[in-house]
C-alpha cells in the first residue's frame, strides 16, 4: 500500500504525505544501486509482470532492473507476441495472467483509463506505467525526486514544462504533484498545443518561451507526441525549434546557472533541445534514468508488500 492506495495509477489521487512516502523510500533504494553488489531480498517470493502494450525502452528497462533488484520473479509481456494479436480483450488478458498469482502488475496502454480498467477486474495491485494521454504516475515521482535531490525543495520553486502539453501524459503527472510539493508550475508551448483550462490546475500559461523559462528553477522539456496526434498542430518541426526549443544560446541568456533541465525521453535532438543543452551543465536527464530505478523499486516495494527491514538489508 502507498497511503491509503492499493494501486499507483494517478498522482492526481496521491496526497502530498502518498507523495513523500514514495520519495522518502526511494533514497534507501537508491543507496542499494549504489552498492557493489545491487541486490536486497526485499521482495523475494513475489512475481511482477510487465504489461506493455506500447513501446518503451527507459520505463519498461527501470521497472525490470527495479523488480529484479528487490529479488522479485518477473515476466516481461509484450502484445505482439500474445493472444491479443488474435483478438484476445484487455480484460481476458490481464485475467489470464493474474491467474499466474503476480503479487503487480505493471500497464502500459495507449488508451486512457485502462489500467483503472484493469485494477477493477483484478484482485492483484496495479501499477500504471502510462496511459494514453492521461498520466505516467511513476515518471512524475521521479521527476519529483530528481528536483528534490537537486534543488534541496521544491516548496517555492518555479518550474516550466515546455512543449507538447495537451498529449503530455508527463505533463499531467508533474502538474499533479509538484504544486502538491510547493512548486509554481508555469506551462509553456504552441497555442494549439495547451489544453484549455488547464490554469485550474495551478499553473500559468505563457505562449513566449523566454517568458516562461526566465527565472525558472528547473525545466521539463517534452517532445511532440507525434503518435497521439491526428491532425498536424504546428507548421512543421523547424518552426517549432525556433519558438519552443531551448538551444545554447537562449540557454546562455535565460536560464539561471542553477537551472535544472529534465526530459523523460525520449529526446528529439535538435527539436525541442539542441544537443548541446541536451548534455550540457543544466542538464539532469540522466539522473532522471538512474532515480527512476530507485523510485519504481519504492513503488513496487510498497505495493508487493516488503517489510522496513528488508528495504534496509
Amino acid at each position: 500500500m502507498i497511503g491509503r492506495h492499493k494501486h499507483c495509477i494517478a498522482l492526481a489521487d496521491y496526497s502530498r504525505e502518498e507523495i513523500l512516502e514514495v520519495l522518502d523510500l526511494a533514497v534507501s533504494m537508491k543507496e542499494v544501486l549504489r552498492r557493489p553488489i545491487k541486490k536486497v531480498p526485499s521482495l523475494r517470493g513475489r512475481s511482477i509482470v510487465n504489461l506493455f502494450f506500447e513501446a518503451s525502452t527507459r520505463t519498461r528497462s527501470s521497472f525490470e532492473i527495479a523488480a529484479k533488484t528487490l529479488s522479485a520473479d518477473l515476466l516481461n509481456w509484450t502484445a505482439s507476441a500474445s493472444s491479443v494479436t488474435k483478438g484476445e480483450t484487455l480484460i481476458d488478458t490481464a485475467r489470464n495472467l493474474e491467474a499466474m498469482r503476480p503479487d503487480v502488475l505493471v500497464i502500459r496502454h495507449a488508451a486512457g483509463g485502462a489500467p483503472r480498467l484493469v485494477a477493477e477486474h483484478v484482485g492483484c495491485a496495479v501499477v500504471s506505467a502510462g496511459d494514453g494521454a492521461h498520466e505516467h504516475p511513476s515518471q512524475g515521482l521521479l521527476d519529483c525526486f530528481t528536483l528534490r535531490e537537486k534543488l534541496g525543495t521544491l516548496e517555492g520553486k518555479t518550474v516550466a514544462i515546455v512543449g507538447d502539453i495537451s498529449h503530455s501524459r508527463v505533463a499531467r503527472s508533474d502538474l499533479h504533484s509538484m504544486p502538491k510539493l510547493g512548486a509554481k508550475m508555469r506551462l509553456c508551448g504552441p497555442p494549439t498545443m495547451i489544453p484549455a483550462g488547464v490554469e485550474a490546475l495551478g499553473a500559468t500559461v505563457h505562449y513566449d518561451l523566454r517568458e516562461a523559462v526566465e527565472g525558472a528553477d528547473a525545466i521539463v522539456m517534452l517532445r511532440i507526441q507525434h503518435e497521439r496526434i491526428g491532425d498536424p498542430l504546428i507548421p512543421g518541426t523547424r518552426e517549432y525549434s525556433k519558438f519552443w526549443g531551448l538551444n545554447a544560446k537562449k540557454a546562455a541568456e535565460w536560464l539561471k546557472p542553477s537551472c535544472v533541465i529534465l526530459h523523460p525521453g525520449p529526446v528529439n535532438r535538435g527539436v525541442e533541445l539542441s544537443p548541446e543543452v541536451a548534455d550540457g551543465p543544466h542538464s539532469v536527464i540522466l539522473d532522471q534514468v538512474q532515480n527512476g530505478v530507485a523510485v519504481r523499486m519504492a513503488i513496487l516495494y510498497l505495493l508487493a508488500g516488503g517489510t522496513e527491514s528488508e528495504a534496509k538489508a
